[in-house]
């Protein structure tokens, strides 16, 4: 079960692979972890060595490895290409998509996301502030822009109305883009898991964009991260250092929960799933995404 996320931010380490295990050597001590339970591997330490085999084993087995900046932030990933049996036939039929039903898959996509925003303010402020009427109300690709004007009313009950969904801002905007960019890499697998390329999107279309369809997806899952966010700085009156205490808890929401379709899934099984339904509805064989719908635990 590929479901753990290794991230080496902190110290230096010389990784090699050796009997289907990756091997972590950090000073004199040595980890293993099998490659089938790796679900990515984040390098965020500029003194870590590896090699091409270890690179190649990762991806071959299933997994991401992501690479990160300077600021340790993630920058690049690499994915598996060769993970479906008939991912050609799908290639073929991603770029014969009508644009009827590209649209129609968007207006899902942004139902949830809105629904799952929803969600989260009920949790948080005891009020939906009418999201949940909000996302009855999305037409086929969103013609009414109803995903940005829920995102004003959005952040706004989350975080304030100073606040401004700025990805270079150092406020919580530190802290979603690095758990952003990690929902991003596991989307971007499990469509890649799913035959399908993630560079061709059913909405965004940016030439110089890279996993469209990633970010096409992703969109009813960044509440989870949001509301990790939430969690990890609501006592605090200052948003904390992207230190490895921090990574750790926003990487913890990819070993949590999520509520899809009226079942409770481990988080990137969920993925999986949204990203195999994508798949069945690009090819016409299902008309409905199997998206998230909810959170699997309220805050106590």
């Amino acid at each position: 079960m590929r479901n753990r996320i290794i991230d080496i931010s902190q110290q230096s380490a010389r990784l090699s692979v050796k009997h289907r295990q990756l091997v972590i050597r950090i000073d004199e001590s040595e980890h293993k972890i099998p490659l089938n339970d790796l679900a990515a591997l984040i390098v965020a330490h500029p003194a870590v060595t590896y090699t091409q085999k270890v690179l190649s084993e990762i991806v071959a087995a299933g997994g991401v490895f992501i690479t990160c900046d300077e600021k340790r932030m993630p920058s690049g990933m690499l994915l598996p290409l060769d993970a479906h049996s008939t991912q050609t036939q799908r290639f073929h039929e991603q770029l014969a998509l009508s644009q009827p039903r590209a649209k129609r898959i968007w207006q899902q996509i942004v139902k949830a996301k809105i629904g799952m925003q929803a969600s989260l303010l009920v949790i948080e402020t005891d009020s939906d502030h009418g999201l949940h009427a909000m996302a009855q109300q999305v037409k086929s690709g969103d013609s009414g822009n109803l995903e940005a004007q829920a995102a004003k009313r959005y952040w706004t009950a989350l975080f304030g109305s100073d606040f401004r969904r700025d990805r270079f801002a150092a406020d919580q905007n530190s802290l979603l883009n690095f758990g952003y960019a990690i929902l991003r890499s596991a989307i971007a697998r499990a469509i890649c898991g799913a035959g399908l390329h993630p560079s061709i999107g059913v909405h965004h279309s940016n030439k110089y964009n890279s996993f469209c369809l990633a970010d096409d997806l992703m969109e009813p899952f960044r509440p989870l991260i949001d509301q990790t966010v939430i969690d990890i700085t609501m006592d605090l009156d200052t948003v904390p250092e992207l230190d490895t205490a921090t990574r750790q808890e926003l990487l913890a929401v990819f070993t949590g929960d999520v509520r899809l379709a009226d079942q409770t899934w481990d988080f990137l099984d969920a993925i999986q799933k949204a990203a195999g339904s994508l798949g069945q509805v690009i090819c016409g064989s299902q008309s409905e995404l199997t998206l998230p719908i909810g959170f699997a635990h309220a805050r106590v």
